[in-house]
C-alpha cells in the first residue's frame, strides 16, 4: 500500500510547477487527473522534441497521471468538474490569475459544496498584493527573488540551468498538501494553500539574504566558486577537465597544502593561513593550486583528493549524469512508458523501504477522457455529442 492510495487529485494544470507537485503526489499512489485544452494539451508537451519525440519537460512532470481534455469555458464542462470534484480529495490549479475563480472554482465557492476539499492554488506572486496579476516565469521569479543578484560572473548574472523557481512552488504545493491531508484526517475539514513563486525562492535565498541584512554588502558573484569560502569551486586538471573541491575548516586546509599540494608550509603563509586572508587572496592562491594540478589528470586530482578525505566531485554534463556510477549502483533508473515508447526516469529520491513509488506512463493528449467521463456517468452516445460539439 502506497501513502496516498484511495486519493483522487483533480489538477488544471501547464508548464512546471503544478505538474512537478502532482507527479510527485502520484509517485505516493494519488490518482491524478489532468485536464488539459482540447487539441493542445498542457503547452510543455510543445516546449521541445529532445525527448525521443516528446517534450524534456513534460516527460519529467506528467508520468503517472491520467489525461482528460476539456474545454473549461464550454457550456458542459462546469457540470464534469463538478462530478469530478464530487469524487476529489485535491484541486491543484496553476491557471492565469483569476482564471479559476471565473470559472467557478475558488475555494470560497467549493468549499460550501465540498467541505473535505483541499485547495491548492499556485501563482507567481500570490492570490493578492500588488503584484497578483504580473506574469510570472522562472526567469522572472529568478530576477525578482534577488537569485540573478548573487549568480554568475563578477561581470554578468546568470539564471539558473533549471526552472528552480517553479520546481520550489512545485515543493511547497506538494509538502502542504500532505500537511494538508494529515491535518484533515484530524479535523475532517478541507482547506485553501496558497503557494506564490515569489515566496517560494525567497525561502531558497537563504544565506544571501540575511548576509546582507541592515543595508550590509550582499555577497558578491563568484561563478561556480563560493562567494566567501577559498579555496571552494571549479580548478582545471592537466587534461582539460574540472574538478570541484571545496574546504570547510582550518584543519582541512592544513591537510590540503600537505597531502593534495605537497606544500605543508603554505598553510602557515600569512597570506592564506585563514578563510578570510585566502579569499582576499584567491588569484594568487588559484595560480598556486592551479599551476600543481597542472601536471595530473583530473581522476589523478580526485584520487589525492579523496585520500586526504576533501571534498570533491567531478564536473559533469548532462550525458555523464545518465552514467553517473553511484546512481547506476543504487539502482536508481527504472523504465516508464510514453507515447514514445520506453523511457528512463529517476526513482523518487528518498522513499521508504515499506511501498514501491509507483512509475506509470505518461499519458497521451486525452488518453483517458472516455474512461473517465464513462466512470461520471456519460454514456456512449454523450460522450461522441460532447466530442462532436468540441467540449473535450
Amino acid at each position: 500500500m502506497r501513502p496516498l492510495d484511495g486519493i483522487t487529485v483533480v489538477t488544471l494544470e501547464h508548464a512546471i510547477a503544478a505538474p512537478f507537485c502532482t507527479r510527485q503526489l502520484a509517485d505516493l499512489g494519488a490518482r491524478v487527473i489532468k485536464v488539459e485544452r482540447p487539441g493542445v494539451g498542457d503547452f510543455a508537451r510543445a516546449y521541445d522534441k529532445r525527448a525521443r519525440g516528446m517534450a524534456s519537460h513534460f516527460i519529467w512532470t506528467n508520468r503517472s497521471k491520467e489525461s482528460l481534455t476539456l474545454d473549461v469555458k464550454h457550456d458542459e464542462a462546469s457540470a464534469i468538474l463538478d462530478k469530478l470534484l464530487d469524487g476529489a480529495d485535491v484541486l491543484v490549479q496553476n491557471l492565469a490569475p483569476g482564471a479559476a475563480a471565473r470559472l467557478g472554482l475558488s475555494y470560497t465557492v467549493l468549499r460550501e459544496r465540498y467541505p473535505r476539499l483541499i485547495v491548492c492554488d499556485i501563482s507567481g506572486y500570490g492570490a493578492d498584493g500588488p503584484y497578483r496579476d504580473k506574469k510570472a516565469y522562472d526567469l522572472l521569479i529568478q530576477s525578482e527573488a534577488g537569485f540573478l543578484s548573487v549568480t554568475g560572473s563578477p561581470d554578468e548574472p546568470a539564471k539558473a540551468g533549471c526552472s528552480i523557481s517553479d520546481i520550489a512552488a512545485g515543493m511547497y504545493a506538494y509538502t502542504n498538501i500532505l500537511a494538508a491531508l494529515i491535518q484533515r484526517g484530524r479535523s475532517g475539514k478541507g482547506s485553501h494553500i496558497d503557494v506564490s513563486m515569489l515566496e517560494s525562492m525567497v525561502e531558497w535565498m537563504s544565506f544571501p539574504l540575511y548576509y546582507a541584512i541592515d543595508g550590509a554588502e550582499p555577497p558578491p558573484r563568484a561563478g561556480a566558486a563560493h562567494a566567501t569560502i577559498y579555496p571552494y569551486g571549479p580548478f582545471p586538471a592537466g587534461d582539460g577537465k574540472v574538478v570541484m573541491l571545496g574546504l570547510q575548516n582550518e584543519r582541512e586546509w592544513e591537510v590540503f597544502c600537505a597531502k593534495v599540494l605537497g606544500k605543508p608550509e603554505l598553510a602557515k603563509d600569512p597570506r592564506f593561513d585563514s578563510n578570510s586572508t585566502r579569499t582576499v587572496a584567491r588569484a594568487e592562491l588559484r595560480a598556486i593550486i592551479v599551476a600543481e594540478f597542472a601536471g595530473l589528470s583530473a581522476e589523478q586530482v580526485i584520487a589525492r583528493l579523496d585520500q586526504a578525505q576533501i571534498a570533491n566531485a567531478h564536473l559533469n554534463d548532462m550525458h555523464d549524469l545518465w552514467n553517473h556510477p553511484q546512481l547506476k549502483a543504487r539502482e536508481r533508473w527504472v523504465e516508464i512508458d510514453t507515447p514514445a515508447g520506453a523511457m528512463p526516469a529517476l526513482l523518487p529520491p528518498g522513499v521508504p523501504d515499506t511501498y514501491t513509488p509507483r512509475m506509470d506512463a505518461v499519458p497521451a493528449l486525452g488518453q483517458h477522457t472516455d474512461a473517465i467521463l464513462a466512470e461520471l456517468g456519460y454514456g456512449g452516445d454523450a460522450i461522441a455529442a460532447l466530442r462532436e460539439q468540441r467540449a473535450v
